[in-house]
């Protein structure tokens, strides 16, 4: 196993990330640019170490959700490379989504599907064992108040409900990395609070998590550590302590992101 500072295990490693989109010519008008090729993530390394909530702060555009996807396997990069306990990403795919659990607002379940069809159907998927599944399912199912929703069709149910049911889907195979992109985005307090709980609970477990998010307080509540990322770039990834000894995390990253700002027009 890959050891970081301190013989903590790194379980999680980032290295020299690309990625580029083309832009249509709405995008570009959407965008203001004339540019034909959007740089989405620049040069981007970094890692996680076992049971620890890293957090990837930035604005929207920053790079965020693309480089979590490129982490879960969903998109690959130009350039660079990550590895998930030791597994390459493009390489040993299947073996990396074993390891990962990834939840993104982007993910839309079949509205004429029940909770209890979902989540039966992605632990076949993920081949857990299934007295395994019950369990987990009744234990899951009863901490996020979903088993009196339990055959209530997708469409049926308030956002915050779909948004319960997907957290818990993307973890019925019990993973070790949780990969959560805006994980409380469009939630009303209380739900945001059961998750952010949820979160803190996970890593008490020893379960390592890494969220992408805009909004501050969630990372000074939960994270150890944390990325700024702004244009596709890392501009720091540090202890959250130490980064917010003498000032808050907002005002840490407004004049990180000023900075960032003046470089470019200068």
């Amino acid at each position: 196993m890959m050891k970081g500072s301190g013989h903590m295990e790194i379980v999680l490693e980032a290295k020299n990330l690309k990625k580029t989109f083309k832009l249509s010519k709405k995008q570009q008008k959407l965008e203001a640019t004339k540019e034909t090729v959007k740089v989405a993530v620049d040069d981007l390394s970094f890692e996680l170490y076992q049971g620890e909530i890293y957090g990837l702060l930035g604005p929207n555009g920053a790079g965020k959700t693309t480089t979590l996807r490129i982490i879960s396997t969903l998109i690959k990069p130009d350039v660079g490379e990550v590895f998930v306990h030791g597994y390459n990403i493009c390489k040993e795919a299947t073996k990396v989504r074993h390891c990962i659990g990834f939840l993104t607002s982007e993910l839309k379940l079949e509205s004429f599907f029940t909770p209890n069809y979902l989540y039966d159907f992605f632990s076949s998927l993920h081949d857990v064992d299934p007295q395994m599944a019950k369990q987990r399912k009744e234990m899951l199912f009863k901490k996020f108040g979903i088993d009196q929703f339990a055959e209530v069709k997708v469409e049926n149910l308030s956002t915050g409900m779909r948004q319960k049911v997907s957290l818990v889907i993307s973890l019925v195979h019990d993973p070790d990395i949780i990969v959560f992109d805006e994980p409380t985005n469009g939630l009303d307090v209380l739900t945001a609070k059961m998750v952010t709980d949820f979160l803190k609970e996970l890593k008490q477990e020893g379960k390592t998590i890494l969220i992408s998010t805009h909004i501050f307080s969630l990372v000074e509540k939960i994270c150890d550590r944390v990325g700024i990322l702004i244009n596709g770039k890392m501009i720091l990834s540090q202890p959250l302590k130490d980064l917010t000894s003498e000032k808050s995390l907002e005002d840490v990253f407004f004049d990180i992101y000023q900075k960032e700002m003046e470089g470019k027009v200068l």
